[in-house]
């Protein structure tokens, strides 16, 4: 799928939303967006809907539960974000690898590496910022034209209008169509600051709606009004962990769904433009319930291997290290918050000379915890693999690492 863009002036005479507009996904995003943030008619909250919706609810708990068994769930979070950087901008079609940003935060150099990689960095840089962001900020207009401005900011998208937003009309659909023959065509840009300004009202509007529909109401607005001219599903992605942490269903923001909707890409678009075409919300939220119910699952499985995980490398430590492994074990804790690391760098953390550092690493990779990336008999990284395996196994594209 391909967006376009023209500009002002050279927009069609009739606005592409007129009474008898003849595009159905123009017609139809204009009633959404036009009758509010209650879908009319209300949403029937029956059988697989109420089910899944309880479901989704217990999978959030048991989420909350087992991140607040880490010993710092601080350290997960900063994995996470990296995890859901990688799949969101995958989504939009980066190519680079968990692995890879990895690399890259830690400078070091590789020829193989995508050039997209700064577009995955930026988005952790963006979503941290945010979630920061909120502790003083509440969601709305203001923080998220912050995002979207440091998430382009020097890259591709940086001459789209960065932080601002569209002042063109953009549409969606196949390589080289006309914006009559776009498959999604959002709101005309003089109307975007209007129903950004609704869609704040209704975050933060006191009703009967149930947060986790209220979530899933959002993101489809958000995704249909399409505010930016590039960069909005990320944004849009975003927004739902804001929201859920925002409204204290999570403690800390580990809900990522770009993974689910990674898999289910086709059947991810097709949901929310049928609530476009024909106001099928019921179909567009049981798909985000699911979502919401297989990733929390596949989080709190996550959170145990690596409970398991550090108890292991922990034991490996003390029976193999010797006297060294009080040293051993400061290593290893950093590894959690940043999983590559070079000789100067252990250096650092433990306060001793190079040669001993030296040591402890090689101990460290002689032992399985550390695997040395470079080839080099000089200035080698390493890596903590097992670690790292558990955040892209399944998902992440083959690495040369």
């Amino acid at each position: 799928m391909r967006k376009r863009s023209f500009t002002m002036e050279d927009r069609p005479t009739k606005c592409p939303f007129a009474q008898d507009a003849t595009s159905p996904s123009q017609a139809a995003t204009e009633l959404l967006c036009r009758r509010g943030y209650r879908p009319d008619p209300p949403v029937r909250m029956t059988g697989e809907l109420q089910t899944l919706l309880s479901e989704a609810a217990l999978a959030l708990g048991r989420l909350d539960g087992s991140i607040q068994t880490l010993p710092n769930p601080d350290l997960f979070v900063a994995m996470y974000v990296r995890k859901e950087a990688v799949l969101s901008s995958q989504i939009e079609g980066t190519q680079s690898s968990l692995q890879e940003v990895l690399a890259a935060e830690a400078r070091i150099f590789s020829a193989n590496r995508p050039s997209d990689v700064r577009e995955v960095i930026n988005y952790v840089n963006a979503m941290n910022y945010g979630l920061e962001r909120l502790e003083s900020l509440p969601i709305s207009v203001r923080l998220i034209k912050e995002i979207h401005e440091r998430l382009l900011r020097d890259v591709r998208g940086a001459r789209l209008q960065p932080g601002e937003l569209r002042t063109s009309q953009n549409w969606i659909g196949p390589a080289g169509c006309t914006l009559n023959e776009a498959i999604f065509v959002p709101p005309p840009p003089f109307e975007v600051p209007r129903f950004l300004g609704e869609l704040e009202t209704f975050l933060h509007r006191k009703d009967n709606i149930l947060i986790l529909v209220r979530v899933g109401l959002v993101h489809t607005h958000f995704e249909t009004i399409h505010p930016f001219l590039d960069g909005n599903g990320r944004v849009g992605r975003l927004l739902i962990t804001f929201l859920l942490t925002h409204h204290g269903l999570l403690q800390k923001p580990v809900l990522y769904l770009s993974h689910f909707f990674k898999k289910h890409k086709s059947e991810y678009y097709e949901r929310l433009q049928s609530v476009r075409e024909t106001g099928d919300w019921e179909g567009w939220l049981a798909f985000f319930l699911r979502g919401v119910v297989e990733v929390s699952e596949g989080a709190a499985k996550t959170a145990r291997r690596i409970i398991a995980l550090r108890e292991k490398h922990r034991t490996a430590v003390t029976e193999h290290l010797g006297r060294a492994a009080g040293n051993g074990h400061r290593i290893l804790e950093s590894l959690y918050r940043h999983p590559f690391l070079s000789v100067a760098g252990a250096q650092e953390i433990i306060g001793t000379t190079y040669a001993a550092a030296n040591n402890l690493v090689s101990l460290l990779a002689k032992i399985g915890i550390l695997k040395e990336v470079t080839g080099q008999k000089r200035n080698r990284i390493f890596y903590y693999k097992p670690y790292i395996n558990i955040f892209t196994e399944g998902t992440d594209r083959p690495s040369d690492m």
